[in-house]
């Protein structure tokens, strides 16, 4: 019993971030390194492709950082962003609004 105990506390810390001991410190790249997983639907600069989806470029960090809660906690309703934005914590949330709030509007 102790065995399978241990066996799968040692495979949460492995596949849960959230157990981790020591995260990895923020660099100065790393909102811009976050932010690449929104490319694809919000651009590479935040300037979403066709306008179909909300530009992020230039928008205010405490805005973004807020939809961002908002699309995690469910007072945001949507279809993809609600499962996105629960892999990311707080401090991530500050960092990806920082990268996008930094880059200009067209």
């Amino acid at each position: 019993m102790k065995r399978l105990f241990f066996a799968m506390a040692s495979l949460c810390a492995i596949a849960c971030p959230a157990f981790a001991d020591d995260p990895k410190p923020a660099t100065p790249d790393t909102g811009r390194d976050l932010a690449a997983a929104c490319a694809i639907c919000h651009g590479t600069d935040g300037w979403s492709a066709g306008g179909r989806l909300p530009h992020l470029a230039g928008q205010p960090k405490e805005y973004l950082v807020k939809q961002m809660q908002d699309f995690r906690d469910g007072s945001r309703p949507a279809t993809i962003m609600t499962q996105i934005a629960k892999g990311y914590t707080d401090e991530q949330y500050q960092l990806i609004a920082a990268f996008f709030a930094s880059q200009k509007r067209r």
